[in-house]
C-alpha cells in the first residue's frame, strides 16, 4: 500500500479549509494535490477527526490481515479435505 504524503491532521485541516469556503482549485494548487484527491478524502473522511481516522485505518489494516489469514486457512482446509478423500 502506498504511503500518503499527507498526515491525518493535514488531511483534516485541508478538508476543513474546503468546508469553510476555500475553492477546491485553490486548495489543490496550494497543497500540490489533485482535486480528485480532495473529493476522495471528503467522501472517505468527511466529518471525522484525526483520532477517528487513525482508528479507522488501524481497523482496515486489521481486517486486511484477517482476510489474508482466512484465505490461507481456507486453502489449507481444502488441501486437507482432498488428502483425506484420496487416501485408500
Amino acid at each position: 500500500m502506498k504511503k500518503s504524503r499527507f498526515s491525518d491532521t493535514q488531511i483534516i485541516a485541508i478538508l476543513k479549509q474546503g468546508e469553510s469556503g476555500v475553492p477546491v482549485a485553490q486548495l489543490s494548487r496550494e497543497h500540490g494535490m489533485s482535486s480528485a484527491t480532495y473529493y476522495k478524502w471528503r467522501a472517505k473522511f468527511g466529518g471525522l477527526e484525526a483520532p477517528m481516522i487513525s482508528q479507522m485505518k488501524s481497523t482496515e489494516e486489521e481486517l486486511r490481515r484477517f482476510k489474508t489469514m482466512y484465505a490461507e486457512l481456507s486453502l489449507q482446509n481444502e488441501l486437507l479435505k482432498e488428502a483425506l478423500v484420496k487416501k485408500p
